[in-house]
């Protein structure tokens, strides 16, 4: 299946990678990363990062506006650059390179290496594979209207995730565009590309085009 982590991830694109260890699919990791990242801060070169407050740890490469809010456990990778009045409520790995925009939200999350998520983004519940980007207004929504626990459906297939709250998982090299919403249990496989003003659900394939649920076109270059 295509849900599965190596399938969707490069781990030495992250600092992460030791989350990933014992897991088959990468939503395994969601109810760990809160304690893996007091784990692994504390192991962190005081050389080369700063702890600034209960659980946060910054990369003194990194560049943090004084408007941003910063909750723990975090862990801010080298070169992040975290902007205007972006909102980081806890539970988040931030990877070297990324950027995190203005009144961007991140709760229980792991960004790979040089994510974008600049303009206006919430990501919850999710991971976002190497060099993945999310347009402008484009979210995770990771919590199903009716409360019931989230599956990932792929065709006929259904995994039984037994979460309540599980927002994406984006492989490396997504591009999703402006004002797209991801469903509950989105699961997207590398290097696609989500068309603006998509409602997503369910396994998008690798190396595709997703312009609608009825729409999905391989792009060339894979044939």
């Amino acid at each position: 299946m295509e849900c599965r982590i190596e399938n969707m991830y490069d781990l030495n694109e992250t600092i992460a990678a030791g989350l990933f260890e014992d897991a088959v699919y990468p939503w395994e990791v969601l109810g760990a990363i809160s304690s893996y990242i007091i784990e692994l801060g504390n192991t962190l070169d005081s050389e080369k990062y700063e702890k600034r407050g209960e659980n946060i740890w910054v990369a003194k490469s990194a560049k943090v506006a004084p408007t941003a809010w910063l909750n723990g456990p975090l862990i801010i990778d080298e070169e992040a650059e975290i902007r205007h009045c972006a909102f980081i409520r806890g539970s988040a790995i931030v990877g070297r390179g990324c950027v995190v925009g203005n009144s961007t939200e991140l709760k229980n999350v792991v960004l790979f290496n040089s994510v974008q998520v600049p303009h206006y983004n919430y990501v919850g519940d999710s991971i976002l594979g190497y060099k993945s980007h999310m347009g402008a207004g484009s979210i995770t929504s990771n919590v199903k209207s009716d409360k019931t626990l989230v599956a990932v459906k792929d065709g006929s297939e259904q995994i039984e995730t037994g979460l309540k709250k599980f927002g994406a998982m984006l492989g490396d090299h997504v591009e999703v565009g402006c004002n797209s919403v991801l469903n509950p249990g989105s699961v997207i496989g590398r290097n696609t590309n989500i068309y603006p003003l998509s409602m997503v659900r369910g396994v998008i394939p690798p190396n595709s085009i997703y312009k609608n649920k009825n729409e999905i076109a391989v792009k060339q270059d894979w044939m």
